[in-house]
């Protein structure tokens, strides 16, 4: 199934263009593996330069292709050539034949771009169970690589312009209704630095390491062990941060790419704690949390995006926690989704959390209006405006849970989706 659905009504007003970023060059191409008529391989090539970082799902069924990208991360250090990755197969659970596919795609990408197979990296995205089909993908691979080789001048400086980080971006989507793209700017290094990014993913979405796929490229130079961890830092509060329906993929991956075109100068960097790098280290998570939010306002069947933040836990952590109870309870989603203000459920699922949480220190507002306070609802609660508040897109939850007898000091932010007729929908019909 390839996504014939209405866009959604979270989506930006606009699509994000995408400047150009130097030590990339991109493009995609119709391999018919799966579907018919739109392009659904897509292949990023990367200067001799770069190193990269990833984090990947934390599901015990992996996917063939986070095999091998764990393997290659380690393998090569942190150094990266190429990107692959095919949209309509996840190439999960398909054992020694999806081992293969997963290697055959390496391996022909590196034959085609003239580099090595274990800097190659490979990410695939849609039906679990099914073999893939390598030959109409090794096809594509060639076709781009021949595309690239056209115009040998334009090097590492043509093939990524606007129109080809959007063309990326679409053939990468399944079930998504709108492409997925952000930008930022820094300064490091006394220079100005790009950060580019894409992503996918609209269901099988809980953040237990990224969303369904999502790549970030900047032309700066970082060693990949820095670049490790200024990605984890941000992966925390974005991706790991999101949720559309509790269930986590066997295919989430997430990758930073830092092509080198702009080196630092002066001492070399060794920690992400470098003074140098505030500045990088904030685009990053505005890129990354921009992407998160885009992905879950795409939830399958989303009509609404909840915006839930927790105070008063007993750490971060904590906070975390009883966020994603409250975003992933079926009984909040439906009743967000119906636009109830049935707040008793939000009690309900800070309880169900397992988190420390004191119920007659609770408060929570909703849409600014505060809701419940000291155990109880609030004297004289008026629903009106609440009510008004849950027919909007946004719906903002805010609730203190009091641990520590009031001293606690863990928050959190959480974006989920509500829970639609069309979720069922959409997956009941997903192979089809």
């Amino acid at each position: 199934m390839t996504s014939k659905l209405p866009v959604s009504p979270l989506a930006p007003k606009k699509t994000p263009r995408l400047p150009k970023l130097a030590g990339v060059r991109l493009a995609t191409a119709a391999t018919g593996s799966r579907y018919q008529g739109r392009d659904d391989l897509m292949l990023m090539h990367f200067a001799p330069t770069t190193t990269m970082a990833g984090v990947f799902t934390r599901s015990l069924m992996p996917s063939a292709a986070v095999d091998l990208s764990r393997l290659h991360m380690t393998n090569s250090r942190g150094r990266a050539a190429a990107l692959v990755v095919n949209a309509g197969n996840a190439n999960a659970f398909t054992g020694a034949a999806g081992a293969k596919a997963a290697m055959d795609m390496a391996q022909g990408a590196a034959a085609a771009l003239v580099c090595k197979p274990a800097q190659v990296y490979v990410a695939s995205t849609g039906v679990i169970g099914e073999d893939l089909p390598t030959e109409p993908l090794l096809d594509g691979i060639n076709t781009i690589a021949r595309r690239f080789a056209a115009k040998p001048r334009a090097g590492f400086t043509g093939h990524n312009d606007h129109k080809a980080w959007l063309a990326a971006a679409r053939a990468m989507m399944t079930t998504d209704t709108f492409p997925k793209l952000a930008w930022q700017t820094a300064r490091l290094g006394g220079k100005t630095v790009m950060l580019n990014g894409i992503a996918k993913g609209s269901g099988m979405i809980a953040p237990d390491m990224a969303t369904m796929l999502a790549f970030v490229v900047t032309d700066a130079a970082i060693p990949a062990r820095v670049l490790q961890s200024l990605l984890a830092q941000a992966n925390e509060t974005s991706f790991n941060a999101i949720t559309v329906d509790g269930d986590t993929s066997t295919s989430d991956t997430c990758l930073l790419f830092a092509t080198g075109v702009h080196a630092l100068g002066g001492a070399p960097l060794r920690s992400a704690n470098d003074k140098r790098l505030a500045g990088f280290k904030k685009a990053l998570h505005a890129l990354m949390q921009d992407l998160a939010v885009q992905t879950v306002s795409d939830g399958e069947g989303a009509s609404k995006l909840m915006v839930i933040d927790i105070a008063g836990a007993e750490d971060d952590a904590a906070a975390r926690r009883i966020g994603l109870c409250v975003g992933n309870s079926p009984l909040v989603k439906t009743a967000v989704a119906g636009e109830d203000a049935n707040w008793g459920r939000i009690v309900m699922a800070v309880g169900r959390s397992g988190e420390l949480a004191e119920r007659d220190r609770l408060a929570i507002d909703i849409g600014g209006v505060p809701v419940a306070r000291r155990g109880r609802a609030v004297k004289g609660y008026d629903e009106k405006p609440v009510a008004r508040h849950m027919r909007g897109h946004r719906i903002e939850i805010k609730i203190s849970v009091g641990a520590q007898g009031g001293k606690g000091k863990g928050r959190a932010r959480i974006w989920a989706s509500d829970l639609t007729h069309g979720y069922i929908s959409i997956n009941a019909d997903y192979r089809s």
